[in-house]
């Protein structure tokens, strides 16, 4: 029986899909977490910002915890998968334009593969 063609996938709904981690944990918790450092508000900056910016096929959502809370406030980019550490709206702004604008990276202000969690 000869392979059938498998149909290609349906064109992405979003350009970009950009995950802001807004999960809280109690405060003094070993790992700490993004909304303790801030994430909401830079969230909700973020979203504003993006909208004044006219940045069309962008979504920017809260996530729960996306397990990077060692560096939080942490945010993930998709298609591509990066990830991103910003602490002021600065930051965002430069995510914005560099990144979801221009399609560059923000080189300073991205987490890598060497930045992982610690175990234990």
């Amino acid at each position: 029986m000869p392979d059938s063609p498998v149909p290609p996938d349906p064109p992405p709904y979003f350009r970009a899909h950009v995950f802001v981690c807004c999960n809280r944990r109690p405060d003094g918790h070993r790992r700490g977490s993004c909304a303790a450092r801030g994430s909401e508000k830079l969230r909700d900056y973020m979203k504003v910002r993006a909208k004044e910016l006219g940045l069309a096929g962008v979504r920017i959502n809260q996530a729960g915890c996306l397990d990077r809370c060692e560096f939080g406030p942490a945010l993930v980019i998709y298609p591509e998968g990066i990830w991103y550490r910003p602490e002021t709206p600065a930051d965002i702004d430069e995510i914005l334009e560099t990144h979801l604008r221009g399609g560059g990276r923000v080189r300073r202000l991205m987490l890598t593969e060497t930045d992982v969690v610690p175990k234990g």
